[in-house]
């Protein structure tokens, strides 16, 4: 990564497949941006991720196109020479015209791409936005945004019929030309065949180390959302306790310093 000068484009990204690994990690605002962008972070994610845990909302599906824009606009202020990928959220591409007109108002935010959640079903809407020269991000397998469909987070990929139908989509996102595709809860023995057989990189998140690339969650790799942690995710520190502990001590100082002024 250290040739990394201009700015990323998709090209850069589909060039990683067989070279280099990708990592990526979601930035929901300019301080994070501007650190990623520091550690030459090839992609990061607005993603609807945000909802949890920054916005306090239960799932993925209450966030809002209002809220998508309000943090990609922050994200993009920090002018990353990483690519902004931004979630189209729950509800923003029920058709071929909403897909469209959402696609472009998280472009006119700062989005250089956008991510959508589904293969088949969704397809005349991936189309109509490569159509328009917006760059395609793919998400398959544990789709968050149909989190109250499914009813819980679960590992797919495990019986015949969800196997064939991730391989299916996976070769359906790469023929109709998304520059990479996450693959979410999958199998890692089905993520890997997934990985061998499309053209596009893939980036994993609790699917195993075979994808060509890793994606997490910020907070949950720096333990900033401390009251849940996903089982695959091991964090590399625990940032809040760090606050904690930085303002019980400045809680003191103010206390020691107004007992000291109250005795003088």
């Amino acid at each position: 990564m250290g040739e990394m000068m201009d700015k990323v484009t998709v090209d850069h990204i589909r060039g990683f497949k067989g070279r280099e690994r990708l990592p990526i990690l979601t930035a929901y605002d300019y301080p994070m941006a501007k650190i990623l962008d520091e550690l030459e972070m090839p992609v990061m994610l607005v993603g609807d991720s945000l909802g949890m845990v920054v916005l306090g909302y239960p799932d993925t599906t209450e966030v809002t196109m209002a809220d998508m824009l309000h943090h990609v606009r922050a994200v993009a202020r920090a002018k990353p020479r990483g690519l902004i990928v931004a979630d189209l959220p729950f509800g923003s591409y029920e058709n071929v015209e909403a897909a469209v007109a959402n696609s472009q108002r998280l472009r006119e935010a700062g989005a250089d791409a956008v991510k959508a959640e589904g293969g088949l079903e969704i397809a005349p809407q991936i189309k109509a936005i490569l159509a328009t020269g917006i760059p395609f991000m793919g998400h398959l397998g544990m789709l968050p945004q149909h989190i109250k469909e499914e009813g819980r987070y679960r590992v797919k990929g495990k019986i015949e019929t969800e196997r064939d139908l991730l391989l299916r989509d996976a070769a359906l996102l790469d023929e109709i030309g998304a520059f990479a595709m996450v693959l979410e809860l999958v199998k890692p023995e089905l993520a890997d065949s997934i990985t061998k057989t499309v053209s596009c990189p893939t980036i994993g998140i609790g699917s195993g180390l075979s994808c060509d690339g890793q994606i997490l969650v910020s907070h949950d790799l720096v333990g900033g959302f401390p009251w849940f942690t996903p089982r695959f995710v091991t964090p590399k520190l625990k940032v809040a306790a760090l606050i904690k502990e930085s303002i019980k001590e400045w809680q003191l100082e103010v206390r020691q310093t107004a007992e000291t002024e109250g005795k003088a």
